[in-house]
């Protein structure tokens, strides 16, 4: 190993994360779909020849964290070697892949003739030609999910394979999305390979491997350390999720036992429920694993509470030991379904955290929302052609150490954005009647409330389907230290001319017709609260009750604070109120 020096190894650290920004930019920027050009449902980044992730852009962890995986599938199955100017696909979820919708393409990276590293990008495609439009269910197995890539040479040595491109375009209902999608995937891992091999020449391979190696070792050291601040033991969260899909009666456990030993970690889901019949499943390669490497660098390595820079790498991953058993949900076996399954994960970083909050209390928030509301809206165009909108709702944070659960907002493992309503209007046969925050519900009370999820209502201008995919219509998210639970979604249906025959659905709908006039209303959970309401500042309480979190009557009843019509705090009967309250609580 060569020594770098400190500048040098700010310097390369800062353009690694660069060049996987560009990349991420690159793809959103060129995509064709909304859930890609909008939602930025993609990640990018650069990996050594060991398949080690150097660098990731700010993109959905759930992506950039499934790439070694993805790469050590191609290494399995690719035939062949890599050679210059080679552009792979791989979507296998039973080698390494997060599920069948999320393509990886990844490109060698030579230097000086010698194989150096990777490429790499995975975003979500709205269609692979799967059972029904967008997302999948209650299918059978893993071949009902859509086309699957096994180390496939789209581009070998520079040279198109159009066959395998011919192959795509006629398996996917929507080809023009599709292959503008894999185009811009192509073009990001591209520039990746530029940008590697550019970094290789202005420092050399000695500086820039040694740089890398370094890294990754001061992000492990760093992740090692926030570890053994937590107390040795064995901390265990439990919940459960509301079915599979099909069998409505039935609730499946979900049970996290986080062991800390010294500077280490293990995250085992023994106890949790068997594989499913359905699509509702998840990858344990890549995406169990992924989950809990995220669940640990959210906890312990958060960008805004840490004050030093720590590179976002495979050294981060290195602490974590994740222990799923062979046929359960979080390591379903072959050829099990497993495309519906990012609800799941989500779950499994909230029960993480909950796990772990009585011994890092300033570190974890209050139950969030913890699933994905998803749906896949679609119809067929006069013209015969398909059209589908793959749509991502926010749901909320519980409350913080320091202050409110965000409202509105991709939590945990999503990071995605959403998509402008007036965009989609102006090119779907769909219009949101309703977007904003529940009205319907009252937010987590706490000395930090959780936040609310929303409302949103599609209405169909044309014949259609619908799939959601979704969780948490049962499981209240959690109140921590005295915090009250938060609040539970719900999905409805119902024709604009007979309104009020309003039909409730389950979180998860398999593909479903709709008429014009069909509206879809869904509401998202909201978080628990953070400690005790007794103790939040009675102007931050008028200032709920001004802006329309709750009214007067529950200012009264939840935080003990008295006012009048005017908002005006009586303190005195208010703090008469609170000591009522707290003597009524110790009996």
């Amino acid at each position: 190993m060569t020594n770098v020096d400190p500048i040098t190894l700010q310097v390369i650290g800062g353009a690694l994360h660069t060049i996987a920004k560009e990349m991420g930019h690159v793809l959103y920027r060129m995509s064709y779909s909304s859930i890609i050009r909008e939602s930025e449902d993609l990640g990018a980044g650069l990996f050594d020849r060991d398949f080690n992730t150097l660098c990731e852009s700010d993109s959905t962890p759930m992506h950039i964290g499934s790439i070694p995986g993805y790469l050590r599938g191609v290494e399995r199955t690719m035939h062949g070697d890599w050679k210059p100017g080679d552009v792979v696909l791989h979507n296998h979820p039973y080698h390494g892949a997060s599920h069948v919708p999320d393509i990886c393409c990844i490109a060698p990276v030579f230097f000086e003739g010698e194989l150096v590293g990777f490429s790499a990008n995975t975003a979500h495609h709205v269609d692979l030609g799967a059972a029904s439009p967008g997302i999948v269910i209650d299918i059978p197995d893993v071949y009902a999910e859509g086309m699957l890539f096994s180390g496939i040479k789209l581009y070998e040595e520079g040279k198109l394979n159009r066959a395998l491109w011919q192959h795509i375009q006629t398996n996917t209902r929507v080809p023009r999305d599709v292959s503008g999608d894999i185009e811009a995937q192509v073009a990001s891992a591209e520039l990746g390979v530029r940008r590697f091999r550019e970094l290789y020449e202005a420092y050399g391979k000695a500086t820039v491997e040694a740089a890398t190696a370094e890294l990754m070792d001061y992000s492990e050291r760093m992740l090692r350390r926030r570890i053994r601040e937590i107390p040795d033991g064995d901390y265990v969260a439990e919940g459960f999720l509301d079915d599979d899909g099909v069998d409505r009666e039935t609730r499946l456990p979900v049970k996290v036992t986080v062991r800390i030993r010294g500077d280490s970690a293990a995250v085992d889901t023994t106890g949790s429920s068997p594989q499913g019949p359905t699509a509702y499943n998840v990858p344990f390669e890549g995406s169990t694993k992924v989950t809990c490497y995220f669940a640990f660098r959210a906890l312990l390595l958060d960008t805004y509470t840490t004050s030093e820079y720590i590179p976002q790498n495979e050294g981060s991953f290195r602490p974590i030991e994740v222990i799923s058993p062979a046929g359960s949900i979080f390591n379903p076996t072959f050829p099990a379904a497993c495309q519906s399954r990012f609800s799941q994960c989500q779950r499994l970083v909230d029960l993480i955290s909950a796990a772990l909050a009585p011994v890092i209390p300033d570190k974890v928030t209050a139950g969030c929302g913890a699933t994905l509301s998803a749906f896949a809206y679609s119809g067929v165009r006069p013209g015969g052609d398909y059209w589908i909108l793959v749509e991502i709702n926010e749901s909320a944070y519980g409350g913080r150490p320091a202050s409110d659960g965000p409202d509105s907002i991709d939590e945990l493992m999503r990071n995605t954005r959403n998509n402008p309503i007036e965009d989609l209007g102006m090119h779907l046969p769909l219009i949101c009647d309703r977007y904003e925050l529940r009205d319907d519900v009252l937010p987590g009370a706490g000395r930090q409330r959780g936040g609310l999820g929303i409302v949103k209502v599609q209405r169909f201008l044309t014949p259609g389907y619908v799939v959601h995919e979704a969780d948490r219509h049962e499981d209240v998210p959690w109140g921590f230290l005295g915090g009250a639970p938060g609040t539970v979604g719900k999905l409805e249906k119902w024709n604009v001319a007979a309104p009020d025959e309003v039909v409730s659905w389950p979180a998860k709908v398999p593909a479903t017709p709709t008429e014009p006039g069909d509206c879809i209303a869904v509401y998202t959970p909201g978080g628990g609260g953070y400690g005790d309401p007794l103790e939040r500042p009675v102007d931050q309480v008028r200032d709920d009750v001004a802006d329309g979190y709750y009214c007067q009557a529950h200012a009264y009843d939840a935080y003990g604070v008295v006012m009048d019509e005017a908002l005006s705090i009586d303190m005195a009967a208010t703090e008469a109120r609170r000591a009522a309250l707290r003597a009524a609580a110790a009996e």
